[in-house]
């Protein structure tokens, strides 16, 4: 297995195919690890992943976290909208302000206790796809290079991508704005759990606050000239910033400057036989709501699972295409969303002067508005709202508060409140698909049903069982998990590897229900590490 580029894209991969035993090369022709900060902010859907994959407690600390977004004009706080996670239950209800240099050394250390270490300065050269294996030359930093076969190929090389080129794959779209990125210290004594959008008369600049102290990214959406010329950065970005502000802000000299073009592209397809394309190598867009990295990371938290059960023979090939069928229309609606963003962000409407301060002194008067507006930001870029529903891997409808497709999320306060819910935190950090067989009074005996890569959680046999043998209980007195999914006795509930809800099926239909979403049968009982659910 061979993932080129090592970014978060390609560590997440890499870390999902290691976690359930995959041996896995992780290629990058750079040098070594990067040392800008780039992206910034990790969104709750990822802090989730995060939190699946055991590494949450590594990022976390280290992240500056965020529940505001305030706009600025001449000197007065026009408006601050607060997080309304309300509708989307989640255990991280903030954004996480963080360097990707963190992210990606946190998924780095990760990798590394899984046994797998970055090959640091080796480049994929070329790429030949085969339908039995790829062949790709790899070229070494020395000058030296070789073809040889690899079984499958992910293409975690940017928007750039090589691989994808080589597939014929084109991305589809255009570019709209050219803004300015500097990393800068500022005494401007703003809250720093918040983002900051500053209109400075004819443009914004936006202020993303870093864990370090008065550490901020600038993004200058209008003035993007002398780049190079760091101090003359330091100068306007001091000026513009004071002038939004109403007061005098001192600026240091930008530790890292960088002119890009907000692009909105992506393409139709993500899969070609053995060869496998995610993140921006597959859309990019415009990181006016922070959406590359966290789209790409997600990405590869979908497709990891799902290949590392074909290669384990855990599942049927055509599991495989289901990471293009449920990934290609979130990449799409991304690019509307972002679109979206950008315009915001960007305010370049000549009315803005006159219509930011009336209407939004009259939005914060009227609380249920805000709050309904409030609800539908938190949408667009939690990534809480994507959902599968309708897709391959979905079974029915359902009738709970999680449907068929959608995550399986919960608050910490509803974690505090009922075990249940930590007992299922702590199943669903295991890599295996799991499943909640509830109680009826008759026998459940899933192992004739089940497949090597589910772990069950079933009723015990009988009062008497012995702990230390059987099945540990994972308590649900309450019902709230059976509430939750729509669930009955008799009933069991499929959760994919990933925290998404696959479906609801009767006892009679499990064994159905498992080989239509393509796994395979056990080969014998002791495949699964059973669990029990008392109600």
């Amino acid at each position: 297995m061979l993932v080129a580029g090592a970014g978060p894209v390609g560590l997440t991969v890499a870390c999902e195919l290691a976690r359930r035993g995959v041996p896995v090369r992780v290629i990058d022709q750079a040098d070594g690890p990067s040392v800008t900060s780039r992206a910034t902010a990790v969104h709750a859907r990822t802090l989730e992943i995060f939190d699946q994959m055991g590494l949450i407690d590594d990022l976390l600390p280290r992240g500056q976290r965020v529940v505001h977004f305030s706009l600025h004009r001449r000197g007065r706080r026009l408006i601050c909208f607060d997080t309304n996670y309300a509708a989307l239950p989640t255990r991280f209800p903030h954004s996480l302000m963080v360097g990707q240099v963190v992210t990606e050394e946190v998924l780095r250390t990760g990798l590394r206790r899984l046994g797998v270490e970055v090959e640091w300065g080796v480049a994929l050269a070329d790429v030949r796809p085969g339908e039995a294996e790829v062949s790709v030359r790899l070229a070494r930093s020395g000058g030296t290079s070789a073809w040889q076969p690899v079984p499958w190929l992910v293409g975690a090389d940017g928007a750039h991508s090589l691989v994808r080129k080589r597939l014929g794959l084109r991305l589809l779209g255009d570019s709209s704005e050219t803004w300015m990125n500097a990393d800068v210290v500022l005494d401007a004594d703003l809250p720093r759990d918040s983002n900051h959008l500053l209109h400075t008369g004819n443009g914004t600049i936006l202020l993303v606050p870093f864990p370090e102290e008065r550490t901020w990214r600038a993004v200058d959406t209008v003035d993007v000239h002398d780049a190079d010329d760091r101090e003359a950065v330091r100068r306007r970005l001091e000026g513009k910033i004071s002038q939004a502000l109403g007061r005098p802000v001192t600026a240091e000299t930008p530790s890292w400057v960088s002119v890009f073009t907000a692009q909105q592209r992506m393409i139709q397809q993500m899969r070609v036989g053995r060869c496998f394309v995610a993140g921006d190598a597959a859309h990019v867009h415009s990181p006016a709501s922070g959406q590359g990295m966290n789209t790409g990371i997600q990405d590869a938290y979908n497709l990891g699972w799902k290949l590392a059960q074909v290669v384990r023979g855990e599942a049927s090939e055509r599991l495989l295409d289901s990471y293009p069928a449920e990934r290609v229309p979130v990449g799409a609606r991304l690019l509307r969303s972002t679109r979206t963003a950008t315009a915001l962000v960007a305010l370049r409407t000549a009315l803005a002067p006159v219509l930011l301060p009336l209407g939004l002194g009259v939005l914060s008067m009227l609380r249920p508005v805000k709050r309904r507006i409030e609800g539908k930001m938190i949408r667009g870029f939690s990534g809480l709202a994507l959902d599968y529903s309708g897709g391959p891997l979905t079974l029915g409808r359902g009738t709970g508060r999680i449907r068929p497709g959608e995550r399986v999320g919960w608050t910490s306060g509803m974690e505090r409140r009922d075990p249940a819910w930590r007992a299922l935190a702590e199943e669903l950090r295991d890599p295996r698909w799991t499943l909640l067989a509830f109680a009826d009074g008759e026998p459940w005996d899933l192992a004739d049903d089940a497949a090597t890569s589910v772990r069950a959680v079933v009723p015990a046999s009988g009062p008497d069982e012995d702990p230390a043998r059987g099945p540990r209980p994972l308590a649900d007195p309450g019902g709230v998990l059976g509430d939750a999914f729509g669930a009955s006795p008799g009933q069991a509930v499929v959760i994919r590897p990933d925290g998404y809800l696959a479906g609801v099926v009767g006892r009679e239909d499990v064994a159905a229900a498992l080989a239509g979403l393509g796994l395979v049968r056990a080969a014998a009982p002791d495949a699964m590490e059973k669990r029990r659910i008392d109600r």
